[in-house]
């Protein structure tokens, strides 16, 4: 052991035998000085968002680095054949304008498409989108300034407008407190908000560790010029037509001072060279252009570590994504803020949700995620495949102390504000390493989640691998070497809550294959690949051979990552046998040579992924309950609306419509009842109905195959039952709500309702059933339990021997038209209907899902979905409905109106069922099911090694 591991173990072994106290003291007469209570202040943060369009403006993208003459000539030879003259280049004045670029900003009236058209056609030309405008609000109150600096005392109230687009992540001090799930630690209260210092930054910074010669950007409001917090701004930069530098607003300010203070409210790396970017404006605008722009200038200044705290729903927004790997891509470490759409789940924020950037989570300093944080799972991957694993890591996200605006402390909360406590981490980090080469995005992520302590009683997908451990990712860092790693870094079905929800339900043989998306993280270099096939070693005293995988995976590993998806599923020979099983993947990752290396020879790392399952047989089909993924449609890239028309703060449907995602809460009491759950994420056609007791469709957006309808009649026939929650349809209430859209830049209405009941009602017509373009709201009593139907749909027909329950509800189709009030009596809301033919199923209709889903949920109706599973699944009517004051005939008359499709909607843009053909749009032709190959088993005669327990 060399003389400085020893004097770095001797420092560590210091801190936790006598506390912090000399050290800081000693610190603190080196370069630093300590707030008074008196100079910090408590202030609430009330964020609001909103998004318009610049008229005409559209990003052309080039397919390299071209100078400006060169992408004029380009535009101008393309636009030629198109007879079109009206059009001009958007001047940009900005530090990036003397260089070449890879976009350039153009005006053309909307009238003349054609032109966009032929500019997509130039061979140089990669992709043509529309410019962008953000605007973001930060509203801040002064709270209590007279109380102690370490006390909590943060606004439990928080409002904003969910941004249809990209927005600051800032919550100020509007934490909504978690529940404690550790009462000790309620002492941790005194602990002062000094976040650096919390995190044992000081013990670097004793080191000599202070961040020197890193460049770290803040792409923000901007900075003051003579900031006294601040000795190493190196540059500041103004992409925003604002003639200013400065910080009016003070998040910018804020969030470079947890990165970069030196004083009162220190942050983590003060010796840092600061790159401010000021891409807002003081009224809080920005443009694509400008982040486009100010992105390219960050690699040109070769900067290593990039804060971005803005975030938005859309990972199918190319130009930003694609801008975002490019620059990860060149050696940028990008640290991003995962959301603040907590607690529900689905809802996590782009850049932080790609593999390549590192997405944070907020905790407060009790160790409890903090409400507003947003969970995962990514939803890129749905139907077909799973979500992977977000946010990478957690850090301190509220009460967090930062740099006042023109001095002084204040204390604000937010994954905004967790996002450059991580920044400021990896800033310090990177001033550690002495062979700087080894430093790259992959690597610091590699160091970060292997260092991260588990949080108790946290999943997965709120907590990511944990939380932020900077001394114990230094010492990671300190003995570096280039290798791959997994995220996660092994499988446990067996792990709750940590492996929720996979730990929540056992395998058993004949049901859908459970998916684990893993991502690779290649610290050797750029690209990488996958070195012939990963390998399946089953441990044959464990039992491994009562399981099968199969591998999807990245051809490319790009930029430093690539995903393995992995298919488990349960052998025939284990088809009634109880137990655990367990084996390991095996991968083997190589990439180029490194730049220095005298062989030549190309990089390898060979990584182990242990697997770990709990097997039972196959439970009875009256237990299985499949969900219908295939079905639902979402945001991005489509317009499809919310379900309750109330919210109009959150206008679209994002969350990914799935059990683990806005339907957790939902699928968690399934499971408590004793259901099994699985997930279609293909046709009707690729399954096998005799395995289910009742199929469960809700908020269904797509349309059906031909083929689909006609085995789903077959399967019905043969016992299968089904349960259909719909929502509203209403082409006039679509048109009410349509809103100008970014990317098509018009008018853009729904092309479908809050569910696609005219598909819905093809596909029920052979039964006599459908629902209604009727839109209802209100509160009600079914069975003594109080109920809320939340823009809801009325049963339009329903065979004369079913059974239809009514109830009395406001018209809220009639309000939002015509703003006027109505009641309705006698509205047919549920219907339940038994296949007369022996052996024949059940079906079941209501009209709203919103009591099912965690998005908006008011009142949750799962004891509902019991008594419908009870009829589905056994064949008895509860007696609290069929028996129910509120039971009707089935429904007829004017009233009941069956709506038609919306002439000229873009459904067929987003389906993956139809496809434009002249004359309107048809079905494709229906797509082959899933075909898994499973992976020859290479089984091992030995027992499997213990997965090392988590920290």
């Amino acid at each position: 052991m060399t003389m400085k591991l020893v004097h770095i173990w001797l420092l560590l072994l210091v801190v936790l035998l006598c506390g912090k106290k000399h050290l800081g003291d000693r610190l603190e007469k080196k370069s630093f000085e300590k707030a008074p209570c008196p100079g910090c202040s408590h202030l609430t943060l009330k964020v609001e968002f909103s998004s318009t369009v610049v008229e005409y403006e559209y990003i052309v993208a080039f397919n390299g680095y071209f100078t400006a003459k060169a992408r004029n000539s380009f535009i101008s030879s393309a636009l030629k054949s198109s007879a079109i003259d009206n059009w001009r280049i958007i001047p940009r004045n900005n530090p990036s304008s003397d260089y070449p670029s890879d976009f350039e900003v153009i005006q053309i009236k909307e009238k003349q498409k054609a032109g966009l058209l032929t500019l997509e056609d130039h061979p140089n030309i990669k992709r043509v989108t529309p410019q962008r405008k953000v605007f973001r609000s930060l509203k801040y109150t002064e709270s209590d300034t007279a109380a102690p600096c370490n006390e909590t005392r943060w606004s439990q109230k928080w409002q904003s407008s969910r941004p249809l687009r990209r927005a600051s992540l800032s919550l100020g001090s509007g934490f909504w407190h978690a529940t404690g799930r550790h009462s000790s630690r309620r002492l941790l209260r005194a602990i002062p908000r000094q976040v650096a210092q919390t995190l044992q930054a000081d013990v670097l910074w004793q080191m000599g560790y202070t961040g020197a010669n890193v460049r770290v950007a803040v792409f923000d409001t901007g900075l003051s010029e003579k900031h006294p917090h601040f000795k190493n701004v190196k540059e500041r930069t103004n992409w925003t037509n604002e003639r200013t530098l400065d910080d009016g607003l003070g998040h910018g300010t804020f969030v470079a001072g947890v990165i970069a203070s030196m004083r009162e409210c220190q942050g983590f790396a003060p010796d840092a060279e600061l790159h401010i970017f000021r891409v807002f404006t003081n009224n809080q605008v920005s443009y694509t252009s400008w982040f486009l722009d100010a992105f390219n200038y960050a690699i040109l200044k070769k900067i290593d570590v990039l804060n971005l705290s803005i975030g938005g729903p859309d990972f199918m927004d190319h130009p930003f994504v694609d801008k975002v790997w490019e620059l990860t891509a060149n050696n940028v470490i990008m640290v991003s803020a995962i959301g603040n759409d907590g607690p529900l789940y689905g809802t996590l924020n782009n850049p932080a949700d790609q593999m390549d950037v590192i997405g944070v989570g907020g905790i407060d300093f009790e160790d409890n995620i903090a409400r507003f944080s947003s969970r995962g799972m990514t939803t890129w991957e749905l139907p077909g495949g799973y979500g992977r694993m977000k946010p990478d890591i957690v850090t301190y996200g509220a009460g967090v102390r930062g740099s006042g605006v023109k001095g002084g402390c204040r204390a604000l909360s937010g994954t905004s504000v967790a996002s450059p406590v991580v920044a400021g981490a990896v800033t310090l980090l990177v001033s550690t390493v002495q062979r700087r080469e080894l430093v790259n995005p992959a690597s610091m992520k590699q160091a970060l989640i292997a260092a991260a302590r588990r949080l108790p009683g946290v999943n997965m997908f709120e907590q990511g691998h944990g939380k932020l451990d900077l001394l114990r990712a230094y010492q990671i860092l300190s003995s570096y070497k280039p290798q791959a790693s997994l995220s996660p870094s092994y499988i446990d079905l067996t792990e709750c809550p940590y492996m929720w929800p996979y730990c929540s339900q056992p395998i058993y043989y004949g049901g859908m294959p459970t998916i684990v998306n893993v991502t690779i993280l290649n610290g050797m270099g750029v690209t990488g690949r996958i070195v012939d096939k990963p390998e399946w070693q089953p441990y044959l005293p464990q039992n491994g051979d009562s399981i099968e995988v199969a591998f999807s995976y990245s051809s490319v590993l790009w930029p430093w990552s690539g995903y393995l998806a992995i298919s488990i599923s349960v052998t025939k020979q284990a088809a009634s046998w109880e137990g655990v099983a367990q084996g390991h993947v095996t991968v083997t990752v190589a990439s180029p040579a490194e730049v220095d290396s005298n062989s030549g020879a190309e990089q390898t790392s060979t990584v182990k992924l242990p697997i770990k399952v709990k097997i039972i047989p196959a439970p009875p089909r009256s237990k299985r309950v499949l969900w219908d993924q295939y079905h639902n449609l979402r945001y991005p890239p489509g317009y499809f609306p919310r379900d309750n028309l109330r919210m109009k703060n959150d206008p679209l449907d994002w969350n990914g419509d799935h059990i683990h995602t806005n339907f957790r809460d939902m699928y968690q009491h399934l499971r408590s009842m004793g259901y099994f759950v699985e997930v279609l994420g293909s046709p009707f056609t690729c399954f096998d109905a005799s395995q289910y007791g009742t199929l469960l469709m809700v908020d269904s957006e797509e349309e059906y195959f031909p083929e689909e309808v006609a085995k789903l009649q077959r399967d019905v026939g043969n016992g299968l039952s089904l349960i259909v929650f719909s929502d509203w349809y209403n082409t006039s209430v679509m048109r009410k709500v349509k809103f100008y859209d970014e990317n098509t830049r018009q008018w853009w209405m729904p092309d479908t309702g809050g569910a696609n009941i005219p598909a819905l009602n093809e596909l029920l017509s052979v039964w006599n059933m459908g629902f209604s373009d009727g839109l209802y709201e209100g509160d009600f009593t079914l069975a003594n339990h109080d109920m809320y139907y939340a823009s809801g749909c009325s049963i339009a027909k329903f065979p004369e021997d079913g059974i239809v329950i009514t109830q009395t509800f406001k018209d809220q189709g009639l309000e939002v038209l015509k703003q006027e009030a109505a009641v309705v009596e006698n509205v047919p809301i549920l219907g339940l209907y038994q296949i007369p033919a022996e052996g024949g199923g059940r079906i079941v209709l209501y009209g709203d899902s919103n009591c099912l889903d965690d998005s908006h949920r008011q009142k949750d109706c799962f004891w509902l979905l019991d008594a419908l599973l009870q009829f589905t699944s056994y064949g008895v009517t509860p007696p609290s409905l069929s028996h129910s004051g509120a039971r009707q005939r089935p429904p007829s008359g004017a009233r009941s109106v069956a709506p038609e499709r919306m002439e000229g909607n873009h459904l067929h843009r987003y389906s993956k069922v139809l496809e434009a053909r002249l004359g309107g749009p048809e079905p494709r032709a229906l797509p082959a099911c899933p075909h898994l190959s499973w992976a020859k088993p290479q089984p091992l005669n030995e027992t499997a090694p213990r997965v090392p327990l988590a920290r």
